[in-house]
């Protein structure tokens, strides 16, 4: 099966309902949905969840990843080890439009206690409808991993 419609989606208890919310959004206009969890309000760990949606990112499992957390900070912190992980934390949609065409993002974060519901739904949209420019971009994005 093809990935270029699939998203794989996490949050932690801050972030469960902005991830549902989103993932059915996602799924209204046609992507299929990878969740990885967590699915309720219990205190949980956000980079098991991070690390949940990276690897399905790295093992080509899915095109792009949604993480939400309270403020999307830790998520991308722990995505981002993940060397085939492109993740930005954004805020609102020039942030989410420029993480894909200048970084070729392939996952973002968001913040539930930060970012409103209409403002996150514009992200979503704005990353799931956004390529990725290449060009000049693609001497920097090379950088970004430490050579071998």
């Amino acid at each position: 099966m093809s990935t270029a419609r699939i998203i794989a989606v996490g949050a932690d208890h801050a972030g469960y309902l902005l991830k549902d919310q989103l993932a059915q959004a996602a799924r209204d206009v046609g992507w299929t949905v990878i969740d990885c969890g967590t699915n309720g309000p219990a205190s949980v760990d956000y980079p098991d969840f991070a690390h949940a949606v990276s690897d399905r990112i790295e093992a080509g499992d899915a095109k792009l990843g949604l993480l939400v957390c309270g403020t999307g900070i830790g998520m991308a912190l722990a995505a981002n080890r993940h060397p085939a992980v492109r993740c930005a934390q954004v805020r609102d949609a020039t942030e989410t439009r420029l993480a894909r065409q200048h970084n070729n993002a392939n996952i973002i974060a968001l913040g539930a206690r930060l970012t409103g519901d209409a403002v996150a739904l514009d992200c979503l949209t704005i990353f799931l409808t956004t390529d990725y420019e290449g060009g000049r971009h693609d001497r920097r994005l090379a950088k970004l991993n430490p050579p071998t």
